[in-house]
């Protein structure tokens, strides 16, 4: 009997398709390819941010103080450094960590414009003075504006335009970052009543002692720069007399700009500076 051979039919795949495994992994590997690049650039951003605008600012601010004080030193006399930017940079409190209260206030913009008896008026975004607060171990220089390119960004305290100069009646009111950019008012919550905060300009040293803090207000709270400080938002933190006084504002929680955090002093003394004398 003659053996039948059966034909074997062999199903090829078609071309064009893939089977849904290969295709599902390779779309989970893709998508973790773009998580960890993503993931990468984030990391890279925080390091920016934290670390290398912290250690930039921090180098410029420090070049700045000894510019100062050298200036001051040898006798020049205008108590003033050059500003590499050229001060051409705009006003800008909003956004960011800068720390300052909203400026449109009318009521914001009450006190003086002059410079300290003696001094020309510092031109925007010019650094003039030194800050110091020993409870913090915070030196820092000051600079005409809260301009974030032109002051904030570079570690320095803005003094808001149209308040008192340092040693002045009124309200020598100043804005700094708590967080990024050389952040000077990184711990400025820890600061408490009775310490002392120091102003060194050409003229001489003005010593404030710190009175009250207000740990939270909105960053419309203008008023808090007033000529005499108050809080619109929370009407217990009131001056109601006229003084010289200093006002620090920062933002507040960390790393946010929600509210703002801010803390009043009182001049306590002056020391006038001898032309050409030590520091």
């Amino acid at each position: 009997m003659r053996r039948q051979r059966l034909p074997v039919v062999v199903r090829g795949r078609v071309r064009g398709r893939r089977p849904r495994r290969a295709v599902l992994a390779r779309f989970l590997w893709t998508g973790a390819e773009i998580t960890v690049t993503l993931g990468l650039v984030m990391l890279l951003f925080v390091v920016h941010q934290l670390w290398w605008t912290n250690r930039q600012a921090r180098e410029g601010a420090k070049r700045e103080v000894a510019a100062l004080e050298r200036e001051w030193r040898d006798g020049a006399g205008d108590g003033s450094a050059e500003d590499p930017s050229g001060g051409d940079s705009a006003e800008d409190s909003s956004g960011g960590d800068s720390g300052a209260a909203d400026p449109d206030s009318d009521r914001a913009a009450a006190g003086t414009s002059r410079a300290a008896a003696g001094s020309r008026a510092p031109r925007r975004d010019q650094t003039y003075a030194v800050l110091r607060i020993p409870r913090i171990g915070l030196t820092a220089p000051v600079a005409e504006g809260i301009s974030r390119a032109g002051v904030l960004n570079k570690g320095y305290v803005g003094h808001y335009p149209k308040t008192a100069q340092p040693g002045q009646v009124g309200n020598f009111a100043l804005a700094g970052h708590r967080n990024t950019h050389g952040e000077p008012f990184r711990h400025l919550d820890e600061v408490r009543p009775g310490d002392t905060v120091r102003v060194d300009t050409a003229d001489g040293r003005y010593t404030y002692v710190v009175e009250r803090t207000l740990p939270r207000t909105s960053p419309s709270d203008g008023t808090v720069v007033a000529a005499v400080p108050y809080s619109t938002a929370h009407p217990r933190y009131r001056y109601t007399e006229r003084g010289s006084y200093v006002t620090l504002t920062t933002c507040t929680p960390e790393y946010t700009s929600r509210y703002r955090l801010v803390v009043w002093g009182r001049l306590k003394a002056t020391e006038p500076r001898t032309v050409g004398g030590g520091d």
